[in-house]
Parts: structure tokens; C-alpha cells; sequence
């Protein structure tokens, strides 16, 4: 086990070298950079911008340095904890992000437990209980949710919260609170707003691991060593939890590698809709202005909880499922 878990972080090394390069320069492959864009939008509201002003800007942010260049000062900055400076806000990256991390941390953990809290139960209800009338409702109320996208679903309690209440779900606390600095009475406003999001965002993700479970758990069920079990006459909870539900519980760890990543990116699109502080916004925001150290940061933490979240997730499958094995034994 140690020498595999050595071996995935050797290889980790390369792999996030690649990815480094590769999000670096499609961050630079739309024309201009975010100084032409800054420019153009000046002018677009009727600014003059001076020849010496642009000049200015170009080598203080270091836009006139060669591609490679500016890649290695990023990268190396990177290596020692430095995540750049960000041009649209004038700050260094790790100022920017600031509480919206913390913001973003919170919704996204909530709704992980939200997902689980709510899909395990009713996952192995359908299973266990198959083609009553609790499976066929949960199942229906399941594709339903499949079926529409999150954005959709937030517009919808959007609108029947102000029709309904005459009150606003947007945002994670109320605005005379969003610029102060956090403190128990902003945390309480914003948990106080946390059920819309999590609801919305955790939606389509609870009715995907409801029907994961549910076929995996029924395919189990009907294996050979089921029914033998029961000619033996092992009770039916006892074997449901010793060997089929043990068993099928392999895609909710498979999917740590894919929940860890959602930490950062917060569900960005939903969070343009319900105008969330969180870092999704922010993220799409960097890559319409190429403000290329804001977004490059992003991308690489993203990398980097992907590939963290896939070793964890198979550790975690190997500590669960004996049938799989790590390292040079499974192939032999």
C-alpha cells in the first residue's frame, strides 16, 4: 500500500506540470490579453487611453514578457505559495478570493452531506422495496431531477419566492452585510440563506447516486451469495448490511474524486443566477477578462483536489471492496 500511494504521488508531479501548461496557455490563446480588454473597454465608454498609460501597465503586469516567461514566474510562484496578482482587482490572488473560499467551502460541504444525507436511505428503500409504490413515486420524483438543470430549478424558486413571499433567495447574505468582515452575526445570516442553494445544486447530484445506488444495490441482491445466505437463514438485515450494501456502495466513494473539485468551482452557473459570493462567478469572471493568474490559480486547485480526490477515492474503495486490490498483486 505505501509503495502505490508513493508511486500515485510520484506521478501526481508530472501530471500537474502538464495540466499547469496546459491551462496557462489556453488561459492566453483567446486574442489580445487582459490589458487589450481593459483598453477596450475604456474606450468603449468613451475614455482616451494614452500610448505611455498602456506602456505603463504592459511592464508593470509583465504582459510584454514572452509567453514562457511569464509561465515560469507564475508556476515558480506557485511552488512557493504565491498564487499571483490579479489584474482586475489590483491584488494579489490570495487577498481576492478572501471570504468567498470560506463561502464556497461552506456551500459546497453542506451540499455534499445534503447529497448523501438524502440518497442513501431513499436508495436503498427503492432497492429493497422494488417495484412498489414508494420505489415507482421516489423513482419518478428521481428522474425529475435528473431531468432538470440546476440553473432552471433556481429560476423557478426564484420567481415563486417573490410571487408567493414577495421576498429575494439570491444571494448568501442580506447586503448590508455582504461587504462586512465575517463574524458570528454574518454566519448565522448566511447559514440562514444556505437551504436554497443546497437544494438546487444538490438536486441533480442526489437523483444520479439515488439511481446508482438502486441498480447497483438490486444487482447485488439477486448475486448467488444472496440467496445462499437466505437459504441459510441469515436475517435479512444482517446481510443487507454485511456483503450487498457493502458492495454497493462503491460509486459513492468512486465520486469523492469528482465532490472535491465542486469545493472550488461552487456550481458556477448556478451561482451567477442566485448571485452566490462564492468563487464560481469570480472564476468565469477571470476567463472573460483574461485575468490570467486569478483564473490560472483556480484551474490549478481544481487539478490538484481532482487528482488528491482520485487517490483518496481509491484508497477508499481498496479499504471497502476486498475484491480490489492495489499495486503490483492486481496484476498478477
Amino acid at each position: 500500500m505505501l509503495d502505490y500511494i508513493a508511486r500515485r504521488l510520484l506521478v501526481m508531479i508530472p501530471t500537474l506540470l502538464i495540466i499547469s501548461v496546459l491551462v496557462f496557455v489556453i488561459i492566453q490563446l483567446p486574442p489580445g490579453d487582459y490589458l487589450e480588454t481593459m483598453v477596450a473597454e475604456l474606450q468603449s465608454q468613451g475614455e482616451e487611453v494614452s500610448q505611455e498609460r498602456i506602456a505603463f501597465y504592459r511592464e508593470q503586469y509583465g504582459l510584454g514578457e514572452p509567453m514562457w516567461k511569464q509561465f515560469a514566474v507564475w508556476f515558480w510562484g506557485l511552488l512557493q505559495g504565491d498564487m499571483g496578482y490579479s489584474f482586475e482587482y489590483e491584488l494579489p490572488v490570495s487577498d481576492v478570493v478572501g471570504d468567498r473560499v470560506f463561502l464556497t467551502i461552506l456551500v459546497s460541504f453542506t451540499t455534499i452531506l445534503f447529497v448523501y444525507l438524502v440518497s442513501f436511505p431513499i436508495g436503498v428503500y427503492s432497492a429493497v422495496r422494488q417495484y412498489s409504490l414508494g420505489d415507482y413515486t421516489l423513482t419518478f420524483v428521481g428522474f425529475i431531477g435528473l431531468a432538470t438543470p440546476n440553473f432552471l430549478l433556481a429560476l423557478i424558486l426564484m420567481y415563486f419566492a417573490n410571487q408567493w413571499f414577495g421576498v429575494s433567495i439570491g444571494g448568501l447574505v442580506d447586503p448590508e452585510l455582504r461587504d462586512a468582515p465575517m463574524s458570528w452575526e454574518k454566519l448565522v445570516n448566511v447559514l440562514g440563506h444556505l437551504w436554497v442553494p443546497v437544494i438546487v445544486i444538490g438536486t441533480a447530484g442526489t437523483a444520479g447516486m439515488i439511481r446508482r445506488l438502486r441498480a447497483n444495490l438490486l444487482d447485488e441482491l439477486h448475486k448467488q451469495y444472496v440467496v445462499t445466505a437466505k437459504a441459510k437463514g441469515v436475517p435479512p438485515g444482517k446481510l443487507l448490511r454485511k456483503y450487498p450494501l457493502r458492495m454497493a456502495l462503491n460509486p459513492f466513494i468512486a465520486d469523492i474524486g469528482n465532490l472535491l473539485p465542486e469545493i472550488i468551482s461552487g456550481s458556477a452557473i448556478v451561482s451567477v443566477v442566485l448571485s452566490l459570493e462564492t468563487t464560481g462567478p469570480m472564476l468565469l469572471g477571470a476567463l472573460q477578462s483574461q485575468d490570467m493568474y486569478l483564473a490560472g490559480s483556480f484551474l490549478m486547485a481544481l487539478a490538484l483536489l481532482t487528482v488528491v480526490g482520485n487517490l483518496l477515492s481509491d484508497l477508499a474503495l481498496a479499504a471497502l471492496d476486498p475484491r480490489i486490490r492495489l499495486g503490483a498483486e492486481s496484476a498478477r
